[in-house]
């Protein structure tokens, strides 16, 4: 799965194995980058937007984390000047994982794009699995992001898809309600889905936005108003 495990793999068994792997990343980044730099790449197009992202994935990888902020953060900006939003969760995200200072504000954009859009909805559910890895153990925060996370799963999937992502959903869910209250039985499982109203999609997805603000403390680099005001369905 693209989003919800790494593209590559730095763990090698040995010093002389993540020395290739690192060069490796390094030779895809310049490649990368000199098809940035080509004239026939037009910078709003389908094959940009994926160099684009694709140079800050690699950054992320080697742990380049102010360069990979500042490759994600013109990705963002350019994403949200022309509206593509699922594109701009994705940049959005490469900042939080750069872990600069304002990482977690990046999350919070991130995850108001992935459930305010159809975004791919894995793209999503990692997003929101995030949150949960953000979160204390005793968190409210994290039952709610793991519920949206079914919830967007449910909504906006089918077939195979649908199977394997609900699959890693249920999983998120059955942690959380370990880890924050000890849940281990299906009887206690269901009261805890009912105590937390994590069944009611009218209750939890308000909660959600305010653990979006909580990430972002109105240091919004967006207008949700007008982007909002744009949609077809309020």
């Amino acid at each position: 799965m693209k989003h919800l495990g790494m593209d590559f793999d730095l763990g090698a068994e040995s010093g002389e194995d993540a020395g290739a792997s690192v060069e490796a990343l390094q030779a895809q980044l310049s490649a990368v980058r000199d098809r940035l730099k080509e004239s026939g790449v037009a910078i709003d197009s389908p094959q940009w937007c994926e160099l684009a992202l694709q140079e800050g994935r690699l950054l992320v990888n080697l742990g380049e984390g102010a360069q990979a902020w500042r490759s994600a953060q013109r990705c963002f900006e350019q994403f949200c000047a022309v509206g593509v939003w699922a594109q701009a969760a994705e940049a959005a995200r490469l900042m939080f994982q750069s872990g600069e200072a304002d990482a977690l504000v990046a999350l919070g954009h991130a995850v108001w794009l992935a459930v305010t859009f159809p975004v791919d909805p894995e793209l999503s559910l990692a997003l929101l699995q995030d949150i949960v890895d953000e979160t204390p153990d005793d968190s409210d925060g994290a039952a709610v992001a793991a519920a949206t996370a079914a919830y967007v799963v449910d909504l906006r999937t089918q077939g195979s898809k649908r199977e394997s992502l609900s699959f890693f959903a249920n999983q998120l869910l059955g942690t959380v309600a370990r880890r924050h209250s000890g849940v281990e039985k299906q009887e206690d499982f269901e009261q805890w889905i009912q105590r937390l109203e994590l069944d009611d999609p009218a209750q939890f997805l308000p909660r959600l936005r305010n653990v979006v603000d909580v990430l972002v403390q109105d240091d919004w680099w967006i207008d949700r108003d007008l982007i909002q005001a744009s949609l077809p369905i309020q």
